[in-house]
């Protein structure tokens, strides 16, 4: 079996356990002292060697052994102050730790855990999102967004103008798994893409994998975007929040018994529809336009090894037009987790999650009455176990089973409506995945993460599922009951990261990883939108299959306050999906007829300069990249851009701390323009006339270049009170990006043709009022 490399890997990587019974375990939970929340990621190391140490989960414990005797133990993260303890080890010990915040230190946005952690960490491809400071960075609107902040960062491309959906070294949108608290996020935005699905109030943690990930993630071909949620402040009651020009938000949090529950509620809606009432036209005050979210979570330690965990997200946009046309959207998603430490090395979570997102078409005019809906929803069951075998060896092993349940879409209408009902069938599956990996720290100098994941998808009845020639053609069809199989595909996916330290300030990384991904996303259009359909899988449609390797050099300067990354990558993709020729995707009960299939290739290599510390930080980010796709049925086989190729992608990124109150950033974005199909000619009908297109995506929107200003000014320290005003400026120089370009007869003479740009946002000021108490 060619996997067989990874198992010969895990069975060497034990030969080196550690079964002395000379050493003893420490372990315990750190948290921020002022809320009680767990903090991830926090550095402790002992008696002040580099190497010798380890770090908090994604739960805040952390585990390691040591032999009997004195020592210092240094516990670091940050943003806070670093804590310095005298320990002695006789026997095993549990240690808890609170921390302070330190608010004499000027983070960047975007960092690592520790201050040399992207130096010594085996892991690649991954970045982090402090979000203490992420409202410094401007954005469209004055919102702080978790998304477009990301989208700053190389390899993580805007799908478009103003638009949260990303590509990421290569892949579409749909090949992005989005996680809140564990649980499945279908679709990442509000109001069309312009805002995020995420509220950063209400948000603790972000991590973005790009590559290597580790073996528990799995189900999309190119990135994880990772978020938890805030706990809840265990210590005292708190409220906060902002008024801004298109929406306002409110968190509040405190204990439910002090220091063993907390509860945490956050909301935010905008009130758009709130200015259409004073419209002149009459007409225009019944439409609606706005979104609202929820987040909520509710914690309870039970007692030192047993923590139980509840959130939940509810999130809906609603667009309508004078009480004649409806669309409503949104998800919603619970997860409720259990943590529990069997033993001082043993560390298990156990989750149960639900995911939904739906979306609801209506148009109410009498005659032509009718409901559009459809969803996708999942149930899923996690077990994760973290086990530290000794200082060399963490290991981590689980399962993960998954029921999926799409409905395609169902038209319903009145009696007397012209509009035919139908519904497309809903198609079933079960996802059932395992998974171990181990971080094995060989050396001081040599460091691996190594594992495999072996997933298997089932999709099962009932339904009438019909088998498609290469035309497509049906060439069989069949009826399946409740439950009974249809079609099992079962894949391996061996997952290895490994890093050399040249020195304390360098180290080089490389990296292999294969993803497989059951769930695809049939789009019309470049950015993600609302009634994108979803289909599985089947004996039609093969798994989506990614292979990539990644090579980097990673160097610090100047006691860690600069960072430099280069990293270069190189994707292949099997089974990717494209459609024939006009394919209407609504209420098609044979979509898959109009589905073709190839291959994909992405290339590139990425550029990252970071300044860390100080009053001026910031970052350079730089990506320079190929995306091609192959298919045998266009453009007669020969590899052809994909839509969200850009040659060129530039950001950059100042924050500058201008005394105790003022905070002035910018930002500044470039790139190539997406790929795109233009008419090569055109001909006339009976006076029609009809546009022919030649190559698919030969030809490139224009270039894309914009520059955001912001200042923040916080109120006078020592107040109950804490406030801060924001005031931004998104495309100060007021830029017509073209958001897209239509082709149309010039009205003078027909024999002409007119490029029509369409354009979104000029220069948009933004004031937003923030507050805590």
């Amino acid at each position: 079996m060619k996997y067989t490399f990874v198992l010969i890997i895990f069975l060497l990587g034990f030969t080196t356990v550690s079964r002395s019974q000379d050493s003893f375990t420490i372990n315990g939970t750190v948290t921020d002292s002022l809320s009680g929340e767990s903090l991830i990621g926090v550095t402790i190391k002992f008696s002040g060697k580099i190497q010798n140490g380890t770090s908090t989960n994604a739960y805040g414990f952390y585990s390691y052994k040591l032999s009997p005797g004195k020592y210092l133990m240094s516990v670091s993260y940050i943003g806070y102050r670093t804590l310095i303890r005298s320990i002695v080890i006789s026997s095993d010990t549990r240690i808890d730790l609170n921390l302070f915040p330190d608010n004499s230190i000027d983070e960047v946005v975007v960092s690592a855990e520790k201050r040399n952690d992207n130096v010594v960490s085996a892991q690649m491809g991954i970045a982090k999102v402090n979000l203490a400071e992420i409202r410094n960075v401007p954005v469209l609107f004055g919102e702080r967004d978790v998304l477009k902040t990301l989208q700053l960062l190389p390899g993580i491309k805007s799908a478009g103008e103003g638009n949260s959906g990303f590509y990421v070294r290569g892949g579409s949108a749909d090949q992005n798994l989005i996680l809140l608290d564990e649980a499945p996020v279908y679709n990442a935005s509000h109001l069309l893409g312009f805002f995020s699905t995420f509220n950063s109030d209400a948000i603790k943690d972000v991590s973005v994998f790009k590559g290597g990930m580790p073996a528990q993630y799995g189900g999309r071909l190119s990135s994880v975007l990772d978020i938890r949620m805030n706990d809840g402040n265990k210590k005292e009651y708190t409220t906060e929040g902002g008024i801004g020009l298109i929406s306002s938000r409110l968190k509040v949090e405190g204990p439910i018994a002090k220091d063993r529950s907390s509860f945490m509620v956050s909301g935010r809606r905008t009130y758009a529809d709130a200015f259409l009432a004073f419209a002149k036209d009459t007409s225009v005050r019944k439409n609606t336009l706005y979104f609202y979210d929820l987040n909520a979570k509710a914690n309870y330690q039970l007692d030192n090894k047993n923590t139980i965990y509840l959130s939940g997200y509810f999130g809906r946009d609603e667009l309508g037009l004078n009480e004649t046309f409806g669309f409503g959207w949104g998800n919603a998603t619970a997860t409720l987790r259990w943590n529990h430490l069997y033993s001082n090395r043993l560390f298990s979570n156990t989750s149960l999650i639900y995911s939904n997102y739906n979306y609801v078409i209506e148009n109410f005019i009498e005659e032509n009455n009718f409901k559009v809906s459809s969803s996708i929803r999942d149930i899923n069951l996690k077990q994760d176990f973290q086990l530290s075998l000794n200082n060399s060896h963490n290991l981590r092993f689980g399962l993960d089973l998954i029921s999926h349940t799409i409905a395609p879409g169902s038209i319903t209408s009145n009696a007397g409506s012209s509009v035919n009902e139908e519904t497309i069938e809903r198609r079933k599956g079960n996802e059932v995945a395992l998974y171990v990996s181990d971080e094995w720290e060989i050396n001081e100098n040599f460091n691996i993460v190594y594992g495999i994941r072996g997933s298997s998808f089932f999709l099962k009845g009932p339904g009438i599922f019909n088998t498609y020639d290469s035309e497509g053609i049906i060439t069989a069809s069949k009826t399946y009951h409740q439950g009974e199989l249809v079609e099992n595909y079962f894949r391996v996916e061996p997952r290895l990261s490994a890093s050399y330290i040249l020195g304390p300030t360098s180290s080089i990384k490389a990296s292999y990883t294969r993803n497989t991904q059951n769930l695809h996303l049939m789009s019309n259009s470049t950015a993600a939108s609302p009634t994108d359909l979803y289909i599985m899988s089947s004996n039609n449609v093969k798994p989506e299959i990614a292979d990539q390797v990644a090579w980097g050099y990673f160097r610090n300067f100047r006691d860690d306050k600069y960072e430099f990354s280069a990293e270069l990558y190189y994707k292949t993709m099997q089974n990717q999906i494209e459609y024939r020729s006009g394919t209407d995707l609504r209420g098609n009960q044979n979509v898959e007829a109009d589905l073709l299939y190839g291959k994909g290739r992405a290339y590139g290599i990425e550029l990252f300069v970071k300044k860390r510390f100080g009053k001026l930080n910031g970052w350079v980010g730089y990506t320079l990249s190929k995306t091609e796709r192959q298919f045998d049925d266009i453009d007669d086989g020969r590899w052809f851009f994909a839509k969200q190729d850009r040659t060129h992608d530039l950001s950059v990124v100042g924050i500058y701390k201008a005394g105790t109150r003022w905070t002035l950033s910018s930002t500044f974005v470039y790139n190539t323009g997406n790929a795109v199909t233009f008419p090569a000619g055109k001909y006339q009908i009976n006076n029609q006339t009809y546009f022919y297109y030649s190559k698919r995506n030969s030809d490139r929107m224009p270039d894309y270049h914009r520059l955001d200003l912001a200042a923040t000014l916080e109120a006078k320290p020592g107040k109950k009170l804490q406030s801060s005003w924001s005031l931004g400026f998104y495309n100060i120089y007021n830029k017509k990006n073209a958001y897209s370009i239509d082709f149309r007869d010039n009205p003078d003479d027909v024999t002409q043709t007119q490029a029509v740009k369409t354009t979104l946002f000029g220069i948009i000021p933004s004031i937003t009022w923030n507050f805590k108490f």
